[in-house]
Formats: structure tokens, sequence, C-alpha cells
């Protein structure tokens, strides 16, 4: 990931610094574990916590030697423990080090967009609220359909990362798993209730069944999860972005004090923040199905999958954090256009209340064929002539025998609505 789109918070987690942490995290904890069950001895134990430390330049150095990452930190450690260190991954194999590491590391992050998650919902409910009865055309297959207003969106939306926050819950539970099984998993070299308490230490659960990872669908189900929320993300995103079209222009996103739209155009104003998500939506997806590909590995482990993990997950997991909080930010802070949107609500001359006429024509015993007839008859004309279909409707003299003026002003309200969205926003506790 470049600089441009790491976020704080996930580039901390996942830089080099606080990985060797992690690295020494697992080690002291299992050393500790023994310590208890008597395998190490106390005072060792003691020299190894109160000597134990890395430089990361310098396990980078070991490495360029040993081409092997954890032997190069394990190395290090040795350096300045000094002979204790010796009690140090006792009995494990690299993967129960980095598996159980990457473990925390993933708890971390997902932790952190969890929140993001949770705030993100929050902000949506709130538009949902403040938004109930702002009125806007709905559309569907990009054309005028029927009023509904954007609090609704917006409540369509909470909805939708109500979801991704549930799917998020259960991969965070699932990748939270460690193990301490040994070479192949078969403890042969270390007692399982070594591997319950470590994990019980670090706060992970642990990986029933192993061999000599951590199997790889438990970060498919974490990446893929990503995936969704990316795509939920760009979902409303793209609703953005068309709202935002000059021709429209219901909803536009914050422009600030000295932002620039174009370097040739000084009146543009461009949905950047938006484009974006379209674009980081495309990485995530790829990225989770980079994961899938790593679940198949060579009997009880191959390396195929390790290189992958090492760009898919720190870029995975700060790009869902930098979309979640842009995203949020964008919600807060964008412009909504109440009078724009009454306008294109009135593009259509009376249109968009059709099936108001075509229903209220059923209910006084018209055939519905013969009334959707009559109906889109006017409609096409209104779209041809661009006259009022209110109107029209009133010059039709079959229809004036069924539905009289009052009628027609009561079928055209938009008030109307209100009364089955009102139980829309009591099904999921909005007022």
């Amino acid at each position: 990931m470049i600089d441009r789109y790491f976020t704080k918070d996930m580039k901390r987690i996942w830089s080099d610094e606080n990985r060797f942490k992690t690295w020494e995290k697992v080690e002291i904890a299992v050393a500790e574990v023994m310590m208890e069950m008597g395998i190490v001895p106390k005072k060792s134990f003691q020299v190894i916590k109160k000597k134990s430390k890395f430089s990361v330049d310098r396990v980078l150095e070991i490495e360029k030697e040993t081409r092997h990452d954890v032997i190069a930190f394990l190395t290090n450690l040795a350096e300045n423990i000094g002979p204790d260190s010796r009690y140090l991954h006792m009995g494990m194999t690299s993967s129960d080090l980095l598996d159980t590491s990457l473990a925390l590391q993933c708890k971390e992050s997902g932790e952190i967009i969890l929140k993001k998650l949770k705030g993100f919902h929050a902000v949506l409910r709130k538009n949902a609220v403040k938004y109930k009865k702002t009125f806007q055309i709905g559309r569907s297959h990009g054309v005028h359909a029927e009023p509904i207003t954007f609090g609704l969106k917006n409540a369509l939306w909470s909805e939708d990362i109500s979801r991704c926050i549930v799917r998020w819950e259960n991969a965070l539970k699932n990748i939270c798993v460690g193990q301490i099984s040994g070479a192949v998993g078969t403890y042969q070299h270390i007692d399982p209730s070594i591997e319950n308490k470590v994990c019980k230490k670090l706060g992970l659960d642990v990986e029933t069944v192993s061999n000599q990872v951590i199997q790889r669908d438990h970060h498919a189900e974490f990446l893929t999860s990503l995936a969704l929320i990316g795509s939920t993300i760009e979902k409303i995103a793209i609703e953005i972005r068309h709202l935002q079209r000059t021709e429209v222009l219901e909803v536009e996103e914050y422009f600030l004090k000295g932002q620039k739209g174009s370097s040739a155009m000084p009146h543009k104003r461009n949905p950047i923040v938006t484009e974006r998500m379209t674009g980081f939506a495309r990485l995530l997806r790829t990225n989770a199905m980079a994961s899938m590909e790593n679940i198949a590995l060579w009997h009880e482990r191959d390396i195929s999958h390790s290189s992958v993990e090492r760009i898919i997950l720190p870029d995975s997991t700060s790009l869902a954090d930098y979309m979640l909080e842009r995203m949020t930010f964008l919600f807060e802070n964008f412009n909504v256009y109440p009078d724009n949107m009454m306008k294109n609500i009135n593009l259509t001359n009376g249109l968009i209340f059709s099936q108001e006429v075509l229903i209220a024509l059923i209910k006084e015993g018209l055939k519905r064929e013969d009334a959707y007839k009559i109906v889109q008859k006017s409609a096409m004309k209104v779209w041809e002539e661009k006259c009022d279909f209110k109107e029209l409707l009133l010059e039709d003299k079959l229809i004036s025998n069924y539905l009289s003026r009052k009628d027609l002003d009561k079928l055209f309200n938009l008030d109307k609505i209100m009364i089955n969205i009102n139980k829309i926003y009591k099904r999921i506790n909005l007022k």
C-alpha cells in the first residue's frame, strides 16, 4: 500500500516494528506458559522477559544471510538475551509464530474497522431521520419511477452497513485463532495444553485442527468480508456520483476551501471521493479472490500464500479503514439540495403518479388491462408533448367518468407515501 491511502492505525499495525513486536509477544507468552508448567526455569524466563529486545534493522540484516525471517528474528533476540534464549521457540514451527501473530494483527486491524463500520452506520441512520421527509424521485433503469425520500435511501444504506457489521463480526471472530502445534500439527514436541493456555493469554481461540498452518479459509472469509464492505460502499458511492451530475444535482460532495476541481476548468466540483471508492472496491474484490486462491496448499503446507498475504492483508484492511473514514466524513458534510429534488420530481409533469391513477381506475371497476391502456395512452402523450398529465387525464372523458378533479388531486399527492415510509422506519427502529 502506498502511503497516500495507508491510514495511521493500519500503517502502525502492519509495520515491521509491530510485526516483530507481535512475534515477541507470542514467543514470550509461550515461554511464560512453559515456565508456569515447569518446563522453562523461572530464572531463565525472567532473563528472557527482561532482556528480550530486537532491532528491525538488525533482523533484516540477518535475514539477508539466513533467507528466513523467523530465524533472523530469533537470532537477534538471542544476541540480546544470551544463553537463556534456548528456551524460546521450543517445540514450535515458524508458522506457530507467524500465524498466531498474524491473527493478533488481523484482530487489531479488524476491531478498528468494526468501530469505523459502526460509526458510518450511525451517520447513515442520523441522515435517515434528518431527511425522512425530503422528497426525491425514485429511479428504475435510470428513469423516473415514483417518489421516495432521501431519508429512505439513507435508511436502506444503513441496513446494508448493518449486514456488513454482522458479517464482519463473524469474520473477525473466525480469524482470531492461534496455533502452537508443532511442525505438522501433531504436537509431537509440545503439549496441546500449552497451546490452550497461550491462546487464552493472547485473547485468541484455538484452531481445533491444524497441519503446519492455520487453514486459509479463515483469512479468505476475512478478506471476502472486506470485499463485501467495499462493494457496499461502492454501491452507495455510485449513487452519490449520479446524484451529483450537473443535470441532476440533488446531492454533492463537500468542496473544501482552497480545493480545486480541474487543472483546466476552474468551475469544476468533481465527485473525487466517491469515484475513489469505486477504484478501492475493485482492489478489495481482487484481493479477496487472491485469498481464495490461498486456501489450497500442498500437503501440510507450502508458502505460496505467504507472499500474497504480506500484500493483501495490510492493503485490504487499510483500504477498508480509509474508505469508511472518508465516507463517514462525506455523509457528515455533503450538500443536499431539496429544491433540486423537487424540481426533478416535477420534470415529468405528473407522470410519476401514473400507478396511482391506474389503481384508482381498477378500484372503480375497470379491468386492469383496460385501465393500463387508458393511462398509458395519456402518459405517452405527456412524454411526447410535455403537457400536464393531470390536466390531460381530466380532458379524457372516459377517465373523467370515474375520477373527478378532486379525486386526482388526492392521487397526485406526495404526502401519501409517508404513511408506509413511517412503517418502514418503525421496522428498523427509526423515528
